[in-house]
């Protein structure tokens, strides 16, 4: 019987998809100081995958230096992103490489809890989840005492979130982890100091955590080798919309943005919208962009648009998403977002003046730093992006223009 994930191509890589074997991350940790794990993590260089690009072993040695008596590791699995879709085929494909991160976290900054908060529309892999963490369990690579190291207890359960976009941001998601509504925190204090239950947290995405294992085992020199001196390692992209082969790929940072449209059989490409709706939109005429944080910056979602889109009507679907998506709390974005889509709407009753637009500009310029979270500090990157790069398709077309 096909399933959903059978449907999705896969371009593997040297680095995440490259060979591994369940427990050698957790079996060679074991044996050397906690230190030394974090100095290898931090030769890495590896940086968070989820789009903030945090370094890892900063965070990890925040919460390691800690002397509180708990401390929690949460893996961040609620893939709310659109277009985003590859931490679904790590956690049922590679779920060694998510596990055994978490371990390896885990021993590392004493922990003994760690928490996958897993997005709502994912539950129907819930339970393969379970079993092979009982797998782990019966390998004792869970549990009391971890392949024999005295004192070293840690266990891993699963939570299931509820479909809110906002619980992607690490605080929202906490406070849903607590019970509570999915809402964002003031900042500060941080996650590292008073997370989950007023104790420090590691958040991790569920890429930045498999991509652990393969630098322990391998080293933090050989991740090195792959990417770019600011980037390291490779990334996994969501690859959707008008190509021939929509997929996960992986691919080392650095890739500019026309060999990865060569690579997945895009023709006619007008504009590639990278990082999801909160990204932001790339004409052709930028297409030797190149894919990276000294660049762009992406989660890993890219959405293929060809000559046939309107992107009036993209931008305008994006923006309804956004309205939907606030959690309210903040005024820059529950009333910001409405305002944007307002006026596309505006526009494309051709019910508008430019100095209306400008204006609109500047209220995405404010959400952006005047928002709360990461949602309404992004949800403006896609009106401002693809009102400037294509403003003779959206304002002259069909007769539109200034009144």
């Amino acid at each position: 019987m096909e399933t959903k994930l059978d449907k999705i191509k896969k371009r593997t890589g040297p680095v995440l998809f490259s060979k591994y074997t369940r427990g050698d991350a957790i079996k060679k940790v074991i044996s050397i100081p906690r230190e030394d794990v974090l100095f290898e993590l931090k030769t890495s260089g590896l940086k968070g995958r989820g789009g903030a690009g945090f370094p890892t072993s900063t965070k990890w040695m925040l919460v390691a230096a800690s002397t509180a008596d708990k401390k929690f590791i949460v893996c961040n699995a609620d893939e709310g992103e659109p277009g985003t879709f590859k931490d679904r085929v790590l956690l049922m494909e590679y779920p060694e490489l998510v596990f055994d991160g978490m371990v390896v976290a885990g021993y590392t900054i004493g922990a003994k809890t760690g928490i996958v908060y897993l997005r709502g529309e994912y539950e129907y892999f819930l339970g393969q989840l379970e079993d092979y963490l009982m797998k782990m369990r019966d390998d004792n690579l869970l549990g009391k005492n971890i392949l024999g190291k005295e004192g070293f207890d840690f266990d891993i359960s699963i939570r299931l979130g509820s479909g809110a976009y906002v619980c992607g941001e690490e605080t929202a998601l906490i406070e849903s982890l607590e019970g509570h509504r999915g809402e964002p925190r003031n900042r500060p204090p941080y996650p590292v100091n008073t997370g989950y239950l007023g104790f420090p947290t590691v958040v991790n995405n569920v890429e930045t955590l498999s991509s652990v294992p393969h630098i322990m085992v391998k080293g933090g020199e050989w991740f090195k080798q792959h990417g770019t001196d600011k980037s390291t390692g490779s990334k996994l992209f969501s690859i959707s919309g008008d190509c021939e082969k929509p997929g996960v790929y992986e691919l080392p940072w650095g890739t500019s943005l026309y060999v990865l449209l060569q690579l997945v059989g895009a023709k006619n490409t007008k504009a590639v919208q990278v990082g999801g709706a909160s990204g932001v939109c790339i004409p052709k005429n930028k297409f030797d962009r190149f894919l990276a944080y000294e660049d762009i910056a992406t989660g890993g979602s890219v959405i293929i648009f060809n000559e046939s889109r309107d992107m009036l009507h993209v931008l305008e679907n994006f923006m309804e998403f956004f309205v939907e998506e606030s959690c309210g709390q903040c005024t820059p974005c529950r009333i910001g977002n409405t305002k944007l889509l307002e006026g596309v709407r505006k526009i494309k009753s051709g019910d508008y003046t430019f100095g209306y637009i400008n204006t609109l500009k500047d209220l995405g310029k404010t959400m952006q730093v005047a928002s709360k979270c990461g949602l309404g500090q992004s949800s403006p990157n896609a009106f401002i992006s693809i009102l400037e790069n294509f403003k003779d398709e959206i304002f002259f077309h069909n007769g539109n223009g200034s009144k």
